[in-house]
């Protein structure tokens, strides 16, 4: 019989990592001090073998986060039912304290491209992704959180701002949302916004969970700045800073550092993690403060 856990252990406002193969072992022997990890659900879609031996294991140990990178809930096509039910079925399995998925789409027809592609911002847009989180949400039986994209072009076609398009969907469906803050820097370099307006109109009431990665910087055919999402190396300074300032806003945030290109030893990826727990405990210890202030 599959494991099945008792319960969903609550995600702590504490920092996760990405759990990747090459760091099972050590994991597993150091029992490290992290506080959750997060995994891809279509790494584990199989019926078994040493991947679901693996997170089992460590599911045992610690709280989990189910994170989708393929459902294509932006697609101008019905979803995947067979992918909705692997979905429902992890939920199930592992019983993660979070489960998100991205705002884009990676289907067409009977194509399926490896990139996360971005949507224009308009009504219907609005209709079509708010009815493929009710489904998802309906399907699998819990609440979903939404990535805000990191994109790197526009549409004419769009009407809708991206945090109007994000807080409708949220409002319609009352799913939660996935702060990724190098997204948002990626996004914003690229689209010439202002970073930190940006995350000062951001819903946080609807957050759930924040991202923190490391970016590629590039050229485009101007020679202006181009950033890439590349997740393989660490967090930039000016995403650090973002990010103390979106947990100005809301207080303390379970947070993840992701990196899933060029993956490190586990020594680096948990030194990263440290890095960026220090920036989270200082946020708490400025709530903290306030709240005595305030008694």
């Amino acid at each position: 019989m599959p494991h099945q856990s008792t319960k969903p252990d609550a995600i702590p406002a504490r920092v996760g990592v990405g759990l990747k193969p090459e760091h099972y072992d050590a994991i597993l022997t150091e029992r490290p001090d992290v506080g959750w990890f997060e995994v891809h659900a279509e790494n584990y879609m199989g019926a078994g073998g040493p991947p679901h031996r693996y997170l089992t294991a460590i599911r045992e140990q610690y709280p989990l986060s189910l994170h989708g990178v393929g459902l294509s809930i932006g697609a101008a096509r019905p979803l995947d039912r067979d992918h909705l039910k692997r979905l429902k079925a992890l939920n199930e399995r592992y019983q993660p304290g979070l489960f998100s998925e991205h705002l884009a789409w990676s289907t067409h027809d009977s194509v399926f491209f490896s990139d996360l592609l971005p949507l224009p911002y308009d009504e219907e847009s609005v209709r079509r992704v708010a009815d493929h989180v009710d489904e998802v949400q309906d399907t699998v039986g819990r609440r979903m959180l939404l990535e805000n994209p990191s994109t790197y072009v526009a549409f004419a076609e769009s009407t809708i701002g991206e945090i109007e398009f994000l807080t409708e969907v949220a409002t319609r469906t009352g799913c939660g949302l996935l702060l990724d803050v190098n997204n948002v820097h990626v996004s914003c370099t690229n689209q010439r916004w202002n970073a930190i307006h940006y995350l000062d109109r951001f819903p946080m009431q609807h957050v759930g969970e924040i991202h923190m990665a490391g970016y590629a910087p590039s050229k485009d055919d101007h020679g202006d700045p181009l950033l890439i999402d590349a997740h393989d190396r660490p967090a930039d300074p000016v995403v650090v800073e973002l990010y103390d300032h979106a947990l100005s806003r809301s207080g303390p945030i379970p947070t993840l550092v992701e990196w899933d290109n060029d993956v490190p030893d586990w020594p680096t990826l948990f030194a990263e993690a440290r890095r960026v727990e220090s920036v989270l405990t200082h946020a708490r210890r400025h709530e903290d403060a306030d709240l005595a202030v305030a008694v």
